[in-house]
């Protein structure tokens, strides 16, 4: 059997004649930082000051001890180098690698001694890159599209510029004889009647001495197991069972996962020695792309086991900047905060990486569908060498390694390419020349349709189907909104219903304790503190943020208020990321998904994230939970009027009475109705608005109510810088768990008066500290309890409300919305 041998251990970096400790994985930066060379870079304004690391060029070396085993042959592989290396092993010449994208084998039977990986500095390698194949147009003054690296490590408008090298993947030695696997592609269908099968299809490398050998494979799923004999250097092994359970997005169904194995054995037989095996999970599902013209346009519904699903998605980009510091415990995590949040959908932005397999392990077991692009982003893309053999290698390696995972439900090409091509200006500047259109329409679904069959592919996001219709027509296929994040008021969402809203986003600060811990406290804590500016990527960003606030609210001071402006921020954000949900549910089927830009950070900035750079939560993670659960109810405007739009997104009938009031902000009732109701398995139910219970268009003291089943809908008529407000009150009552639950303290709020918007910021309590609930509106009389986790509040000193000094922390720690 093959014999691995991992190599972790005994690397070291050079630094200016020294030799630094290096972790493998890791990177140059992170092995700087933890040798003092340099200071934290997500910190302050220090990513200036570690800038030089990515214009050099760096080596790492080790030793490999010789070789006294049985086997035949002996590789060296590497899962990651990022990026351009030479590889000399005693001094010799190994060999190059030019892609961070894809995986390195080199033969080294025989061989032993020192083993060097020098870098050169990707600047390096992308400029040389770009003097051979001529300018292109790109969204960032950085060379990027010039070399197969993750785009986004030259910054992006959410992240810095720290432009890695290193050993960023595992490397080990395979010692092994006869032959191995190569490639192993299992294509798991499902028949009508319910039978899965599985076509196991596999090449082999062959040493010489087993060059004319008789192979056998052996192959076992569930309760299925077929053997095959191979005499040259490919074969396929079918397997069928009989009806097994099926693999469903969450919210749908189950996620069983089935252990699919297989062996190579030297002989004729399966009885003869193993020589190389492979394991993977793999699910039974079925997986298409609905993209039928209908009188709407042209439809782009993911349909799996014949289900047509509208997509609760998010966009996710690398959970680190450094992204070697990822560990399967971190994408559990975030993966987990995405399930919890109601998420089904995770789309793989095409600025970042392929993930390691453990987040598509993750995504595998919590249900949550993945969207995969290839990473390809924001750019014109030569077409030329050596870019076009590594854009084909690196798309049939990864293509490989992620099709067994039954979470991955759809390849796209690219994002923004196809778009950027007809609307930013690129087509005049490129005349003629190579842009990649020849990659998103012709190598990548060549390779995916040769190698993944089973699945769809889509040449980009967005994208409408063709050239026949704008890149990004929001009647056919998929359709990104920037324009209101970048020009409009978020209420825009509503003015049209998209077939797919693959991108969409309104930006707000990290939370409180991650901006302390990253810009330090003091004058840095402030709207437009340096610190703060640089920890704001985005293009004119505090621009857009306060002129989207001033059409709601008045825009407090950024420096004497920061509080307030931090808090009002992060409620814009929610409030715009619900008007877009809220719409383009309700259009359902029309509207077949929508993928919030963006559910995670690379770093503590202030973003589109509903989760920070320090995995703390901003209110619209909280929203989401709201916006993407099974049930939702929401006020839209019909051509005949308002109405009540009833989400059920359930495998149930939903009926019932939906009760509406008209009520002033004092609390008293002017009126109330009580309409019934019936919204049937994954569908939405419209209920119009009756006479008489909705407020004037110009009413400032009045909103409507509508309520179903614990779930409410709030309709104002006016923004909230007309809306009549009173000052907020509310009681504060501290209740702690005790030993039955010692991290729990319950926040009970009583509210005295009308509270929109009130939110428990934990963190200000403790930086550890997580609440259950963010934005709560109560209307007066009304009572929340809000679950805070990781505080270890003052003990009561058993004296009135006010002179408990954890009911003080929590006011202090408490924001709503207040009178203009």
């Amino acid at each position: 059997m093959k014999d691995v041998t991992p190599l972790s251990e005994g690397w070291t970096l050079r630094h200016d004649g020294d030799r630094l400790p290096a972790q493998v994985p890791g990177c140059v930066h992170t092995d700087l930082l933890a040798a003092g060379v340099i200071p934290d870079p997500y910190l302050g304004t220090h990513e200036t000051d570690v800038a030089w690391v990515g214009r050099r060029d760096w080596t790492y070396e080790t030793e490999i001890a010789p070789y006294d085993g049985p086997h035949e042959r002996t590789d060296l592989v590497f899962d990651g180098l990022d990026t351009a290396a030479a590889l000399r092993l005693a001094g010799e010449p190994l060999g190059t690698t030019r892609n961070m994208h894809r995986r390195y084998r080199f033969d080294v039977t025989g061989r032993s001694g020192p083993l060097a990986v020098a870098f050169t500095s990707a600047y390096t390698e992308a400029e040389a890159v770009r003097a051979r194949t001529g300018d292109r147009p790109n969204a960032y003054p950085e060379p990027f599209p010039f070399i197969r690296k993750m785009a986004c490590s030259f910054g992006w408008d959410w992240g810095p510029t720290l432009v890695t090298a290193g050993i960023w993947r595992p490397a080990r030695l395979e010692h092994w004889s006869t032959a191995r696997l190569a490639r192993v592609r299992p294509l798991v269908t499902v028949d009508a009647d319910g039978t899965g099968r599985v076509e196991v299809r596999l090449d082999v490398e062959r040493t010489a001495a087993g060059a004319r050998r008789p192979l056998t494979v052996r192959a076992r799923v569930g309760d299925a197991e077929a053997t095959a004999v191979l005499e040259g250097t490919e074969g396929v092994v079918p397997l069928t069972l009989a009806r097994p359970e099926l693999w469903w997005p969450r919210g749908y169904g189950g996620q069983p996962l089935y252990a699919l194995e297989v062996t190579l054995h030297d002989g004729a037989t399966a009885a003869g020695p193993p020589l190389d095996s492979w394991t993977r999970r793999v699910g039974f599902r079925t997986v298409r792309l609905d993209t039928a013209a209908d009188p709407h346009g042209s439809r782009f519904t993911l349909v799996v086991n014949g289900e047509p699903l509208f997509a609760r998605g998010v966009n996710w980009i690398p959970d680190d900047a450094l992204p070697a510091r990822i560990t399967p415990a971190r994408y559990r995590e975030r993966l987990r905060q995405a399930a919890d949040a109601g998420v089904d959908l995770v789309r793989v932005w095409g600025g970042g990486i392929y993930e390691s397999d453990d987040f598509y392990a993750a995504c595998d077991e919590l249900g949550l569908m993945v969207w995969q692009d290839f990473p390809f982003a924001c750019a014109a893309y030569p077409e030329d060498q050596p870019l076009r053999g590594e854009v084909e290698e690196e798309a049939r390696d990864n293509v490989v390694r992620l099709m067994p995972h039954p979470s991955l439900v759809l390849w796209c090409g690219n994002n923004e390419n196809l778009w950027g091509f007809r609307d930013w200006e690129w087509e005049e500047e490129l005349a003629g020349a190579s842009w990649g259109e020849g990659y998103y329409l012709g190598v990548l679904p060549r390779v995916v349709a040769e190698l993944d069959p089973v699945r769809p592919y889509w040449p980009g996001s967005p994208w409408s189907g063709s050239w026949a219709h704008h890149p990004n027509d929001p009647a056919h296929g998929v359709h990104h909104d920037w324009e209101v994040w970048n020009r409009a008021d978020y209420t825009e969402y509503r003015a049209g219903v998209p077939r797919f809203v693959a991108e969409f986003g309104w930006q707000a600060p990290p939370a409180w304790a991650t901006l302390r811990r990253a810009l330090g406290e003091g004058p840095q804590l402030a709207a437009a503190s340096p610190a703060m500016l640089h920890h704001q990527k985005a293009d004119d960003g505090n621009g857009k943020l306060e002129r989207g606030l001033a059409r709601h609210f008045d825009v407090p001071d950024g420096t004497a208020d920061f509080a307030r402006w931090h808090y009002l921020m992060q409620v814009n954000q929610a409030r715009a990321i619900a008007a877009g949900v809220e719409h383009w549910r309700s259009h359902w089927p029309v509207c077949a998904g929508t993928v919030v830009w963006q559910l995670n950070d690379c770093w503590p900035v202030t973003s589109w994230s509903a989760v920070d750079g320090d995995g703390r939560l901003k209110p619209l993670y909280h929203e989401l939970r709201r916006l993407y659960a099974d049930r939702l109810l929401t006020v839209r405007q019909d051509a005949g009027g308002p109405a009540v739009a009833v989400v059920n997104q359930g495998a149930e009938l939903w009926s019932g009475t939906l009760a509406l009031r008209r009520t002033a902000v004092d609390g008293g009732v002017v009126a109330r109705a009580e309409v019934p109701f019936a919204a049937g398995p994954r569908a939405v139910a419209v209920v119009p608005v009756p006479d008489g219970l909705l407020p004037s268009a110009a009413s400032a003291k009045e909103l409507l109510v509508a309520e179903a089943d614990g779930l409410r809908a709030l309709h104002f008529p006016v923004r909230d810088k007309d809306f009549a407000y009173p000052r907020p009150e509310f009681g504060v009552a501290v209740v702690r768990a005790g030993a039955a639950d010692p991290d729990r303290v319950d926040v009970v709020v009583t509210a005295h008066t009308f509270v929109r918007d009130l939110l428990l910021q934990p963190d200000r309590l403790d930086p550890a500290a997580t609440a259950d609930r963010g934005l709560l509106t109560l209307l007066p009389g009304e009572r929340a309890t809000i679950a805070v986790r990781g505080w270890p509040a003052p003990a009561a000193p058993g004296t009135p409300d006010g002179d408990d000094p954890a009911v003080a922390a929590v006011r202090a720690a408490l924001f709503c919305v207040e009178p203009a």
